[in-house]
């Protein structure tokens, strides 16, 4: 039995159904709210992991887990910046100088978000960062990944949230992979920075090739050890359920509104794919991500990229 903690996206659910098998393995699936830590939790074999943490731990000589490159966690971060409605910022350059806040400072999403802000000419040095979390109930979560912060970047006062700070005039801007409810209101006091986030991050496509990955699924080194053909054949199975997750969607679309639409228009724009698994597919994310973490100063030295991926046998998805 290989014990899996993962949130429920979508395209895990074939695996976790049982409708992909694994072949020489019983794999159970358990559905999580939050990200697992996997190497703290002894009944766990493996799971969903921050891309960040993994690379730092990598980075240090740590390989305790053995990352897959299947990112279960992947998205364009221009749509993570949200203002008040009534914010006169339109543009990631207009937060030069501006009071920001993030809901953890070395969050795989969080950088590449300011990876926009560099990329935009917006001096991260300049912020005033506030970390915290996005609404008052949030707890549990290391904002801090314990290292010491940079020059700049403060940490939240127990009891306090980034949105009403936000709404209070205190922030000019949070940075945010999951949005807050009230978002989904017609009553919302908040809005996207960008009013058509969804043209920006196509041209991020076209000039990157790649879109974001922000988690991806680790093994136990142990596990691995005792089971050496696991790490492909476990690929292999979440590269089948994502396949059969995408067949399903494009039969019965009728989820969501205008999911059809979305389904034929990514398509037409991504080829058949959009978040490729193995190393070689994303190579240079993989490439851009360690860059980021060291321009940041998320870590003190530059991180080669042939530490994340080792093992060649990952490269390219393998067959069931």
């Amino acid at each position: 039995m290989i014990r899996l903690g993962l949130r429920d996206w979508d395209h895990l659910v074939p695996l976790a159904s049982g409708l992909v098998e694994i072949p020489g393995f019983t794999v159970r699936v358990d559905a999580r709210d939050v990200t697992p830590d996997v190497l703290t939790e002894p009944g766990l074999d493996g799971g969903e992991t921050s891309f960040s943490r993994y690379v730092q731990a990598r980075a240090a000589g740590d390989d305790r887990l053995v990352g897959l490159p299947a990112f279960v966690m992947r998205g364009f971060r221009h749509r993570c910046v949200l203002v008040r409605e009534d914010s006169p910022l339109r543009s990631l350059g207009q937060l030069a100088g501006a009071r920001i806040g993030l809901t953890g400072w070395p969050d795989s999403g969080n950088t590449w978000t300011r990876a926009l802000l560099r990329a935009a000419g917006v001096d991260l040095a300049g912020v005033r960062w506030l970390v915290g979390p996005l609404t008052a109930d949030e707890t549990g979560k290391d904002r801090v990944g314990g290292r010491p912060l940079p020059a700049g970047v403060s940490v939240m006062a127990e009891g306090e949230s980034l949105v009403d700070e936000l709404a209070a005039g205190r922030l000019d801007a949070v940075l945010s992979p999951f949005m807050p409810r009230e978002l989904f209101t017609r009553t919302s006091r908040f809005r996207h920075l960008l009013d058509d986030h969804r043209t920006e991050e196509r041209a991020y496509w076209e000039a990157t090739g790649f879109v974001p990955g922000i988690h991806l699924v680790t093994l136990k080194r142990e596990v691995v050890e005792a089971h050496p053909e696991l790490p492909a054949a476990l690929l292999a199975g979440l590269e089948e359920s994502k396949r059969r997750w995408l067949g399903r969607r494009r039969l019965l679309a009728d989820t969501t509104p205008w999911l059809l639409h979305e389904l034929t228009e990514s398509a037409r724009l991504f080829g058949d794919d959009w978040m490729p698994y193995g190393t070689k597919s994303n190579a240079e994310m993989t490439r851009a991500f360690c860059e980021e973490l060291y321009a940041q100063g998320v870590w003190p030295e530059p991180i080669d990229p042939e530490v994340v991926f080792p093992d060649p046998a990952l490269a390219a998805v393998p067959a069931l």
